[in-house]
């Protein structure tokens, strides 16, 4: 398990800094390969991994500006809404989750017409 712990704090820190770069499609595969032996081992944090990855893939939705690009962003945004209350000072990493959760709000209210 410690090695486990240690690639998800490794990809929480990758993950944000891929946001800040908007480097959302990488930000998602970053948590999607540290989600899948959670998602396995039905860990308590895979939804809210989850909802983060979701986060990610909505903003590029939108930095492809495709076809319905603010519809498909709103329904996996949806994802991130269910889950980011799972944040919590006892969790595993929390620190890292609360400024992913964070990042993503930031994002969200920088595309309030579309949130």
């Amino acid at each position: 398990m410690l090695k486990e712990n240690h690639n998800l704090e490794d990809a929480l820190r990758e993950y944000l800094n891929l946001l800040e770069r908007e480097a959302y499609f990488e930000a998602h595969e970053v948590l999607e390969e540290a989600w899948h032996p959670l998602r396995k081992a039905d860990h308590p944090l895979k939804n809210l991994l989850k909802g983060l990855i979701n986060g990610a893939v909505a903003f590029e939705h939108l930095k492809r500006n495709k076809k319905n690009a603010g519809e498909k962003a709103r329904k996996v945004m949806a994802s991130f809404d269910k889950h980011k209350h799972l944040t919590a000072s006892c969790i595993e990493h929390a620190d890292l989750f609360q400024k992913a959760c964070q990042s993503i709000e930031k994002l969200k209210s920088k595309k309030q017409s579309i949130f």
